[in-house]
This record gives structure tokens, C-alpha cells and sequence, in this order.
């Protein structure tokens, strides 16, 4: 499905409302929170089955023109990603295994059935965004530019069958420290009643309507008190999948770290991967196996696991401090982050920010 044959060239078309180097200043001191705030301009290339990708711009932020009939409206034919820019002590821009997320946007976009844009061109588009908004990149401790790749299916066409014309857009936000005041262990809901996915569905691609189906749950958790909501597997319901938005971690006293193994079902988060590479790297025993949930209650409440965590590229390592459900709770939400979980926070940080040497050359520079 990639026409692409030479590189895109881009036309780009600077925005005639950009804000002012002392507007853009005074957000960016202000509380950037997340997701919230967007620079000036977008990037944006087009596909079609006749002509492959072509039409690569760099254009002001603002609204898409979209038929009402277009199918992504109307099927949910869309996948996205999500990826940080991030500002060393010398003012250069790097992003974190840019490489490994556009491979993830190709497996999602063979599984929505949508055309892959080739890996080369993900890195260039948040190039190119870069090359006009790198003022938009904030220099506060913890802080970062997040960007939203994303591909939706633009054909105006209403019938069940793959969109033969789509879109790839790529906005950035700035991001502030998701954790204010230090990072503090989170409260997670266990949810019995739903499913995030199932084996041969769309769980391991990036797409809105898995966000979307966990949204419900996500608001028992919220009622329950919790951040964030547990999924169990979809067949007996016994086995840990993933949170919402996370990939989960379990810290064994004896120093093993365990994960869920990838299902299927499963996103393959890019900072999973790499703290399974950290974790290795310490001399720590490395586990992708399936884990249930009963195994994860009685190893708190006996002391056999001694942290849990979860991980993405927002909030990059969550101490878990609490497990609770309709019937139960155990953890301890007052209890301090766990000294695995924030070792391997602070190098996963650390590495992305410059203040070490990055040993895997994960680290790409954009400007």
C-alpha cells in the first residue's frame, strides 16, 4: 500500500495568526497541563490509492475539511500515536525511538486497513513540524512537546470496505510534568464487567475506538476514586492485560520484574520495550508471561511483589499504590514510590532529557 517511491517534499505555508514570540512565552510559563494547548502549525500529507502519499504541507493549525460521509466518521477507520520532543541543557530538540512508533503506526494501520506511511517520512513529518514551531518546545524541568500522529480515512463513501483516500496529521502540544509536587503513587479499578479487547481484534493497534470502549469503565473508576482501570483477559477473566492507556509492571522482592506477555490484545507500548531493555541492563530477571490477577493480590498482601507500576509515554513510569474492586483493596495509597520503579524512572528520564549517555542510541535529534 506505499507508493511512496522518493522522499515527500514539503510546501510550507507559514500561519498568518502564529503568536507572538511573547504570547507563545507567557503560555508556555503558565500551566501547560496537558494536551491543552497546540502550536501554530500542523503538518499534513495525503494519500490515495491512484497516487500513493503526495500533497506533504506544513500549514497553520486549524480545522480539516471533512466530507460528511467520510469514513472515518462513519467506520472508525483511524489509528494515532504518541511521542514527545524533548529540550537539552544546550537548547537542541531530540525525540525518544521515533523509529519504533512509526513501525507501530504501520502495524496499526495494516490492522484498521489503512495505507503505512513509510518510517522515514514519520520522522521527517515531526521533523518539518519542528523546523517552525521549535519555540514551542518548553525548557522547564520535566516538561516536553508532545505530538499526535495520526491517519484517518477521508473518503466520502459509505459502504463496509477499506477508504481508498486518507489523511496523516501531526499536532504538537506542549506538555508540563504530569505528576505535580513529585510523583505519587495512583489508585487503579479493577473492572470485571468489561473487556478492553480480544485476541484478533484491534488490541494491539492504536486506534480510537479501543480509547473509546474504555472510557465507560474509566468512569467507574473515577466514581470508585481510582486514576486509572484495570482490564482482565477477555476470555476467562483471570489475567492481567493492560490499563486503559498503560502497560502494567510487577516488582517481585526476589528482583524479578514481570510483565504481561504481548497477546494480541495487547498495545506493545514503546516504553514498555524499553524498560524491559533498562531492567535487562541491570542484571534484573525479565518476565513476559501471563500474570493473574490473583496472583498480583495475594503477592501484595503477602509482600512477595514489592511495587507495581505502570508505563507510556505520558507520564513515562506510574507508581501503583492501590488495587481495588467491588470488593476489595489492596495496597497502600500513602505508601512512598517503590526504589525500582523510580530508578528506572529517573534513567528512562534521564536518558531522554541528555543528562546521561544514551548506550542503545534511542535518542534522535530533530533540531
Amino acid at each position: 500500500m506505499n507508493h511512496a517511491a522518493a522522499p515527500l517534499a514539503y510546501q510550507v505555508i507559514p500561519s498568518d495568526h502564529a503568536r507572538s514570540d511573547a504570547q507563545r512565552e507567557a503560555l508556555l510559563a503558565g500551566e501547560l497541563g496537558f494536551g491543552r494547548i497546540f502550536t501554530d502549525h500542523m503538518v499534513s500529507i495525503q494519500w490515495d490509492k491512484a497516487h500513493g502519499w503526495h500533497d506533504a504541507q506544513v500549514r497553520a493549525y486549524g480545522p480539516l475539511a471533512l466530507d460528511p460521509a467520510a469514513a472515518v466518521l462513519h467506520y472508525g477507520q483511524e489509528i494515532f500515536e504518541g511521542i514527545k520532543a524533548y529540550r537539552h541543557a544546550d537548547g537542541s530538540i531530540w525525540t525518544f525511538r521515533p523509529e519504533a512508533n512509526g513501525e507501530r503506526l504501520q502495524r496499526s494501520a495494516a490492522r484498521l486497513a489503512l495505507p503505512q506511511l513509510p518510517v522515514a517520512e514519520f520522522v521527517e513529518s515531526l521533523r518539518q513540524l519542528i523546523a517552525i514551531d521549535h519555540g514551542w518546545v518548553p525548557s522547564q524541568p520535566e516538561s516536553s512537546l508532545y505530538f499526535r500522529p495520526f491517519m484517518i480515512a477521508t473518503e466520502a463513501f459509505l459502504g463496509v470496505r477499506p477508504a481508498q483516500a486518507a489523511g496523516y496529521y501531526v499536532i504538537a502540544s506542549p506538555a508540563g510534568a504530569y505528576f505535580h509536587g513529585g510523583v505519587k503513587p495512583v489508585g487503579i479499578w479493577l473492572s470485571r464487567d468489561y473487556a478492553r479487547a480480544a485476541k484478533g481484534g484491534t488490541g494491539a493497534a492504536k486506534c480510537g475506538g479501543n480509547y473509546a470502549a474504555s472510557l465507560l469503565p474509566q468512569q467507574e473508576a473515577y466514581a470508585n476514586g481510582c486514576s486509572q482501570v484495570l482490564f482482565l483477559d477477555p476470555v476467562e477473566g483471570r489475567y492481567i492485560e493492560e490499563l486503559g492507556g498503560m502497560n502494567v509492571f510487577l516488582v517481585y522482592r526476589d528482583g524479578r520484574i514481570v510483565t504481561p506477555a504481548l497477546s494480541g490484545s495487547i498495545l506493545e507500548g514503546v516504553t514498555r520495550s524499553s524498560i524491559l531493555q533498562l531492567a535487562r541492563d541491570r542484571g534484573m530477571q525479565v518476565e513476559e508471561r501471563k500474570i493473574a490477577i490473583d496472583e498480583w493480590m495475594q503477592g501484595v498482601a503477602s509482600g512477595e511483589i514489592s511495587e507495581v507500576f505502570a508505563c507510556g509515554t505520558a507520564a513515562v513510569v506510574t507508581p501503583i499504590g492501590q488495587l481495588k474492586g467491588k470488593d476489595f483493596a489492596v495496597g497502600d495509597l500513602d505508601a512512598p514510590a517503590g526504589a525500582v520503579t523510580m530508578a528506572i524512572r529517573r534513567e528512562l528520564t534521564d536518558i531522554q532529557y541528555g543528562r546521561v549517555p544514551d548506550r542503545h542510541g534511542w535518542m534522535v535529534r530533530l533540531r
